[in-house]
């Protein structure tokens, strides 16, 4: 299965192959968009430490984990 969902500033990537034991077959990635350095999107600063182009990528079962710890503190929402 392979879902994606970009926004603004971002893009998140989901990769999983429920047959596959292989490490890294299944993964999360958020990416951070290049931002319009001409100002026309409004957006032109990195945000915090994690700049334009960099990506994090972590496995369904750290993607979950951290999904537990952001339910802890925001209230879900389906889009």
């Amino acid at each position: 299965m392979k879902r994606t969902k970009n926004t603004k500033r971002f893009n998140f990537k989901i990769n999983t192959n429920d047959s596959s034991h292989q490490t890294g077959a299944n993964t999360v990635s958020i990416s951070v968009k290049d931002y319009d350095t001409n100002g026309s999107r409004g957006y032109s600063t990195p945000i915090g430490s994690v700049s334009p182009g960099q990506t994090v990528t972590m496995t369904v079962k750290e993607a979950k984990a951290f999904q537990l710890f952001l339910n802890q503190y925001f209230t879900p929402v389906n889009d």
